[in-house]
């Protein structure tokens, strides 16, 4: 799977999750719950999204260090077949 393929995937799991974001103006490396204003409960299902879509298991100890689209892409594409 391609970084822009995973970008995209993102996108859509934010999307159900913060359906006014406008993605067009997100820095990638703007921390994703402060410029969404994601909660907790959202950004666990946007985390349990991830897992259901790509079929990557993320351990609850890396959840810290899904912060920026960047790192999300980083982080995905190293675990994604």
């Amino acid at each position: 799977m391609t970084e822009a393929e995973i970008k995209e995937t993102i996108f859509r799991i934010l999307a159900e999750i913060a359906p006014e974001a406008d993605f067009e103006v997100l820095s990638p490396d703007e921390n994703l719950r402060k410029a969404l204003d994601i909660d907790s409960y959202d950004a666990l299902k946007f985390i349990i999204g991830l897992n259901e879509e790509l079929g990557v298991d993320i351990p609850e100890s890396d959840y810290g260090q899904l912060n920026t689209l960047t790192t999300i892409i980083r982080y995905l594409s190293t675990r994604v077949g």
